[in-house]
């Protein structure tokens, strides 16, 4: 089994990364393979509506300039995907809008390719916000038909300073609830 997680912060290997690293902590301590996708730098572009790929139906966005295509086929051979972004004006990143835009879009168009899979979504956070981040990402697991995991609490750390979220003692007991119900659920699933 294996779960991919995406950080959709503009900083690698930060707050975001931080609570990531943490629930793939639980899920490899469970014998599951993890991978994670930083999409700081790579500046994914947005969906253009050309549904070229509801006629082509080839598991690819047509726009093939950056990473997507890429991430489309992980989210497809995994079976569980982790969403993470920092909290942006009380949402989510730039980055994370447009991974969720295309390849969501490009699943529906394949048959609904990430269907009944596993999902979570992490969000750090500096003060406030967090809630509707969280929301439109789980909204992404709904409308893709999948099976979302909950934690001891909101998925949900908090710290502005690279590494700050560490502090955050219930922010990572949370992160290690997750990866071990997402490990349970997983196991119950595939096993």
């Amino acid at each position: 089994m294996k779960v991919v997680a995406f950080n959709g912060s503009a900083r690698k290997n930060g707050n975001t990364a931080v609570m990531i690293n943490t629930i793939f902590e639980e899920l490899e301590k469970e014998g599951i393979q993890t991978e994670l996708i930083q999409l700081s730098g790579e500046h994914p572009h947005g969906c253009i509506a050309c549904y070229q790929c509801f006629k082509l139906k080839n598991k690819k966005c047509i726009v093939d300039i950056d990473c997507i295509n890429s991430c489309i086929q992980k989210m497809d051979e995994a079976d569980g995907i982790i969403l993470g972004s920092p909290t942006y004006f009380a949402d989510i990143s730039t980055e994370m809008k447009a991974l969720i835009d295309r390849t969501g879009m490009t699943a529906r168009a394949n048959g609904d390719l990430f269907k009944r899979k596993i999902g979570a979504a992490v969000v750090t956070q500096r003060r406030g916000g967090a809630i509707h981040a969280f929301d439109t990402m789980n909204h992404f697991f709904t409308i893709s038909q999948m099976i979302i995991v909950g934690s001891s609490y909101w998925n949900i750390g908090v710290g502005r300073e690279k590494g700050e979220v560490s502090d955050d003692t219930e922010g990572i007991n949370t992160m290690r609830d997750l990866g071990i119900n997402m490990a349970w659920a997983l196991k119950k699933l595939r096993g």
